[in-house]
């Protein structure tokens, strides 16, 4: 999943974009409002992470633009914790509200929510052609037996199986599973699909000709 963190304090954006990294994330970073505003508006983000005070533009702002033209979930953070700051953010179209300071497994745990109800699904553990994918503790398996994936390939199947049903271009995929550090022009979805079909059997996720992947329902 694409995640764009909007945090005008440095050290703290680093450590949380390496954080989401870490938890397999790919991260776009802003350090101002205004820059935070054009990514958002520019890219296809599972989710943002919004910081209120903010140079340029605050959080406020930023968001009242942002949902003009885009519905992507929106974490605002803040050091103000009064009642009407969070009404006020809700209200303008934020989808969750966390207080600084904060305990970063809780905003993994809210990114993880805002990300599946996105996606219509409630549970954090999928079912689907005898996988089992568990977005809480990042886990899968099929026929009850566990598989191992590399990061990357997890983010993939988590994608697909969040869309299941759908069928998915290559392009939207680079989009939502790669930051843009990444080499958008290579084979790499191409790559980790194969191996994935190799753990995973060739049968769970379908190739469209022209169209894209489906994990068929």
């Amino acid at each position: 999943m694409r995640v764009l963190l909007v945090e005008d304090e440095p050290r703290l954006a680093r450590s949380l974009a390496r954080a989401l990294r870490e938890e397999g994330y790919a991260v776009d970073a802003a350090l101002a409002g205004d820059d935070g505003l054009h990514q958002a508006e520019s890219c296809a983000y599972d989710a943002i992470i919004l910081d209120v005070m903010l140079p340029k533009l605050d959080g406020w702002q930023v968001l009242e633009r942002l949902r003009r033209v885009k519905t992507t979930p929106v974490l605002m953070l803040t050091a103000r914790d009064a009642t009407r700051d969070r009404v006020r953010g809700l209200d303008s179209g934020a989808d969750d509200y966390l207080v600084k300071p904060f305990d970063l497994s809780e905003l993994l745990a809210r990114l993880r929510a805002l990300i599946r109800r996105s996606a219509g699904q409630g549970s954090s553990e999928m079912e689907v052609r005898g996988l089992r994918l568990d977005t809480r503790a990042r886990s899968v398996s099929r026929g009850g037996n566990a598989v191992a994936l590399t990061a990357r390939e997890y983010s993939i199947l988590e994608y697909l199986v969040l869309h299941r049903g759908e069928v998915v271009s290559r392009t939207a995929l680079y989009e939502h599973l790669f930051d843009e550090s990444d080499d958008t022009l290579s084979n790499l979805v191409d790559v980790h699909i194969f191996s994935i079909r190799k753990k995973l059997g060739s049968d769970l996720i379908v190739t469209r000709r022209g169209q894209g992947y489906c994990v068929e329902v």
